[in-house]
């Protein structure tokens, strides 16, 4: 046997498939790009149908509209006097659109209508206006309410723009009627620049409210944001009380008696688990109370009964004056409750006082907020035991199987030579050379056995890393089957126990089928890891096989390398071509690495 060392820079790790890594790295930028991982929170803008942009400033611009109202009625009053037919229709025309405003306010949402709707509002005062004296009309403090709309709805660029338009339309005409008279000029210049400050004003107010309503909604997102976090940080620690230290159904049970007592004070309690084979009760965990190991549903204490049929907690404070006694005839008061997981009721607890009236609402709130992770940890631990079976069943067929491959053919061979030893000496013939060479046999199925027992206790651990594990068993597979193995292998950063360990017997059963199928004189062994990913290759120059016909060649053990790979999430790549050997490749981590 030859097997050769090398360190990690002088064989090139494989290249890591892209295709988990750019499908990584595909979901992360469609995380980003919908706001998921943003460090500034994500506001999603409400369509332009939808947001009345005037609706904040309503209250003052309903006031600025019912002032210059109340003004432009005390500069009209003489002329009602008068009965100036002119200003008394103004009047009425002002006066409706100030009481339809008022009760059905203008909105404005950015589309054609209700910029029309805004024009309008601008539009008769400046009829009224023009139509009662130009700058001496006493409506011409209307013009400020338009102006004032104008700039709440679309800034201080629009509302000057609306203020230049108005007072041209009113200085127009009156300078044209008056020949440019200095007095007109000096009044159309005076009120277009108290209409343009108006408009500056109201823009500037708006641009200072959209700010802060922009604030606002940042802050109200931010803390929105914190919310949801911590509802999931309180769903996170929901389940992890849900999760004991060990998945074993005894240290489950112990682990919820004892948190069991340290929430409430009783004198009995009991937990029963349902078997689903026979629909019986396995009384699980009892406390000062002796049950039999397993009841029926009609051996149920009656309140247990009732809390399996209202599918919620019974509380009971006088056990023997309404429903009978409970799980123990001594006590007097109690709390029942179904223990219910995924959907399914899985047990029941009772817990009883033997004082009457002993349980508050405090402590029918406690276990209801109990019995939910309770259950959930029982479930877990049931399922896993039904996991942990399955598993063992997996590992029997798979020692059987070495045992039927490596150990049950020598034996009955050597079954067979003794029965043609034993015929050979009932001839009379001489036997001390058979025997020699029975004696040889056994010796070579002694350690096969030894073999085979090491095979199956090697394994990574705390103490022995992958590197070390790899190099003791190829050492071992080289001595007895004379393979010249070469070894490149990382040394110091590790994985996880769970997901070294899966990967060691990937590569344990890669080797092993090389030893036994493919006819191979060398193999390469490449082990890569730093901590957080991880790259095995085992590649042999034997016989080798036709793509698509892996299963020819022990089924079993390359259907187990894929379930292995699947159960820490690596991937496993198998190359292979008749008379040019098989390589295989197992990745772990890369995609996650490279995101």
């Amino acid at each position: 046997m030859t097997m050769t060392m090398e360190g990690t820079d002088e064989v090139a790790a494989p290249s890591p498939p892209r295709g988990p890594r750019e499908a990584l790295r595909r979901s992360t930028q469609r995380l980003t790009r919908a706001g998921g991982m943003d460090d500034e929170p994500t506001v999603v803008a409400t369509t332009l149908d939808e947001v009345d942009r005037v609706a904040a400033f309503a209250p003052a611009i309903l006031a600025v509209r019912w002032a210059t109202t109340v003004v432009s009625l005390a500069l009209a009053y003489p002329s009602f006097v008068d009965r100036d037919l002119r200003v008394v229709a103004c009047t009425g025309a002002l006066l409706a659109l100030t009481a339809i405003r008022t009760i059905h306010p203008l909105r404005y949402v950015g589309d054609t209508k209700s910029l029309i709707r805004v024009l309008s509002e601008i539009t008769v005062p400046v009829l009224a206006v023009i139509a009662t004296g130009f700058w001496a009309s006493p409506f011409v403090f209307s013009l400020i309410t338009g102006i004032v709309l104008a700039g709440f709805a679309r800034g201080f660029g629009f509302a000057i723009r609306i203020a230049f338009v108005a007072a041209a339309c009113v200085a127009i005409p009156e300078l044209a009627r008056y020949d440019l008279a200095e007095e007109v000029v000096r009044e159309s210049a005076q009120w277009t620049a108290i209409l343009v400050l108006v408009g500056l004003v109201a823009g500037y107010a708006r641009r200072i409210s959209g700010e802060a309503d922009r604030q606002h909604t940042l802050a109200l997102d931010r803390l929105g944001r914190l919310a949801d976090a911590n509802a999931l940080l309180y769903s996170l620690h929901r389940v992890t009380q849900t999760l004991p230290a060990s998945f074993d159904m005894d240290e489950v049970l112990d682990t919820t008696m004892g948190r069991l007592q340290g929430l409430i004070q009783y004198d009995v309690a009991a937990v029963l688990l349902l078997d689903d084979t026979d629909t019986s009760w396995e009384v699980a965990r009892t406390e000062g109370v002796r049950m039999l190991d397993r009841v029926t549903v009609g051996q149920l204490a009656a309140p247990l009964q009732r809390a399996i049929r209202e599918e919620a907690l019974v509380s009971e404070s006088n056990l023997l004056s309404n429903m009978g006694p409970g799980v123990s005839g001594e006590s007097r008061s109690g709390l029942f409750a179904p223990l219910t997981a995924r959907g399914s009721l899985i047990g029941l607890l009772a817990i009883e006082s033997r004082e009457a009236d002993h349980f508050t609402s405090r402590d029918v709130e406690l276990v209801n907020g109990f019995v939910e992770p309770a259950a959930l940890a029982l479930d877990n631990a049931r399922w896993f035991a039904r996991l942990r079976t399955v598993g063992a069943d997996e590992e029997r067929t798979r020692i059987a199987r070495d045992l039927h491959d490596r150990i049950g053919q020598s034996l009955a061979y050597l079954a067979f030579e003794l029965d043609r030893i034993v015929s050979q000496d009932g001839r009379g013939e001489p036997v001390s050379s058979s025997l020699d060479q029975l004696r040889g046999d056994v010796r070579g199925v002694i350690r096969e056995v030894r073999d085979t027992l090491y095979d199956l206790r090697t394994d990574v651990s705390d103490s022995q890393d992958m590197a070390t594990t790899i190099e003791d068993y190829a050492k071992r597979v080289g001595e007895r089957s004379n393979l010249q193995i070469s070894l490149h292998l990382d040394r110091g950063a590790r994985l996880p126990i769970l997901q070294e360990r899966e990967m060691w017997r990937i590569c344990q059963e890669a080797l092993t089928n090389i030893e036994r199928h493919a006819e191979a004189t060398r193999v390469r062994i490449l082990w890569r890891s730093n901590g957080r990913a991880a790259a095995l290759e085992v590649l042999d120059d034997g016989q080798g096989f036709p793509d698509g016909t892996a299963g020819r060649f022990d089924s079993y053990g390359i259907l187990g390398m894929r379930e292995r790979a699947s159960s820490v999430g690596a991937t496993l790549e198998m190359a292979s071509a008749p008379g040019r050997g098989t390589r295989v490749r197992c990745y772990l981590g890369y995609g996650e690495e490279a995101a």
